[in-house]
């Protein structure tokens, strides 16, 4: 499957804006983040399991557990993104 993966704000700063995945089926958005993790590098530092991100799937807040289907949109970003 293929998911599109969004940044915001400091994440977006580190990584891009986004980037197309492609993950095994029956994936879940906390497999996606240690895909992810282990690329090493920034992905590692960025979205590591000791800091606070939060995830969204298809535009609505979800937790690491949410099942993601073939061209999903994923997003991940800090609990407070400043305004």
């Amino acid at each position: 499957m293929r998911v599109q993966v969004r940044y915001f704000a400091s994440l977006r700063e580190a990584l891009g804006a986004g980037e197309a995945v492609e993950v095994p089926a029956g994936s879940t958005l906390g497999s996606l983040r240690d895909q992810l993790l282990s690329r090493g590098g920034e992905h590692a530092r960025c979205l590591a399991r000791q800091r606070a991100v939060r995830c969204a799937l298809d535009q609505v807040m979800a937790d690491e557990t949410a099942a993601l289907h073939d061209g999903a949109e994923v997003a991940f970003f800090p609990p407070v993104t400043g305004g």
